[in-house]
């Protein structure tokens, strides 16, 4: 691949304005790692693109027998029972169909979200809000602490330690931080929004005290580099065994439509997975061209990254700009495919 293949892959980049940064590899050979507008060890806050690493964080346990993902959430937690909850299993969290897409609100949740144990608090006493089990429902923000707090209970350690010491640490991923310390917030990228919703989003996001919490299913701040790294060392088998990634990958949604988005995602059990042609959010951002195989995860359509065990390509593609879903899947669904092309 020379630089011509590129060029279209940098256009659109570059057409889009705002600070990127996207890194693919290809055969298990990095074949980009550019930054538009920013450093190259600037931090970008994920959003959603966050999920899979608490996901992976649980599956891990399962595969050591530390839990079941067919047994109750409260069997390791208590308290969790609580309001018509006894039943949810983890696996059902994994896969958004735990009934309890939010706490209270969407503004509620997100307001303490930066609270650990009032979000905790907010989940053990709320009411599921539609039938457990019976179909996916995007747990926006409840996915990360649901997860989150039984890794905790169940592994003995805060998830920040269990995640360091299980992943980024043996991966040498020096530039993921789940909670951003202090000491690195020179490095992070400001979140940018273009109309009155999204400035709301870009208020709050940029808050010194949202950046510093753990926020599983949204705050992992990182660099394109690092987390290209972690989705090929899926592929490579060094986080997980292939079993457990297959399990992790497994489609548990075919096209069917997720009752709080309004919209299908092709959903496994802790990822997106692609094939979902022609749907303006969700999975369709990875693209018309990505395989029924390809794994991965959307954030808030300024972030993505995806992995395709069948072309051996893996691309994480980090932005600050939030616009529309519309916008924000055609674009980002733009630039996978110009990714594919390039790697042909």
């Amino acid at each position: 691949m020379g630089e011509e293949d590129w060029s279209g892959v940098d256009d659109l980049i570059r057409a889009r304005g705002g600070a990127a940064q996207l890194c693919v590899i290809h055969q298990g050979q990095t074949a980009v790692d550019r930054s538009y507008g920013c450093r190259d060890d600037s931090l970008f806050w994920l959003f959603s693109a966050s999920k899979p690493l608490v996901a992976l964080a649980v599956h891990l346990l399962a595969e050591r027998g530390e839990l079941g993902l067919d047994e109750p959430v409260a069997r390791y937690w208590p308290e969790f029972a609580q309001r018509g909850k006894q039943a949810i299993t983890v696996r059902q969290v994994l896969q958004h169909r735990g009934g309890l897409p939010v706490a209270r609100s969407m503004a509620a949740d997100a307001l303490s979200m930066s609270d650990w144990n009032a979000s905790i608090r907010a989940i053990e006493t709320a009411k599921p809000s539609l039938p457990p089990g019976e179909g996916p429902a995007y747990h926006i923000l409840s996915f990360g602490f649901i997860l989150g707090e039984l890794v905790q209970r169940v592994a003995g350690v805060p998830l920040t330690e269990f995640v360091r010491a299980e992943f980024l640490g043996p991966l040498d991923l020096r530039d993921s931080f789940l909670g951003l310390p202090d000491s690195q917030w020179s490095r992070h990228v400001p979140v940018r929004g273009r109309d009155p919703a999204r400035l709301i989003s870009q208020f709050v996001v940029n808050q010194p005290r949202t950046r510093r919490a753990v926020i599983p299913a949204a705050g992992l701040s990182a660099t394109a580099r690092d987390l290209g790294r972690l989705y090929q060392a899926l592929l490579d088998g060094d986080l997980v065994a292939p079993s457990t990634l297959a399990v992790a990958t497994t489609p548990s949604t075919n096209g069917e439509l997720d009752r709080f988005l309004k919209l299908p995602v092709r959903w496994a059990t802790g990822f997106q997975l692609g094939g979902e042609r022609g749907v303006l959010g969700g999975s369709g951002s990875m693209g018309e061209l990505a395989s029924k195989q390809t794994f991965g995860h959307n954030g808030s359509y300024a972030c993505l990254a995806w992995a395709d065990p069948e072309r051996q390509l893996v691309m994480a593609y980090l932005t600050n700009l939030l616009v529309t879903r519309a916008a924000g899947t055609r674009h980002m669904a733009a630039v996978s495919d110009a990714v594919r092309r390039a790697c042909l």
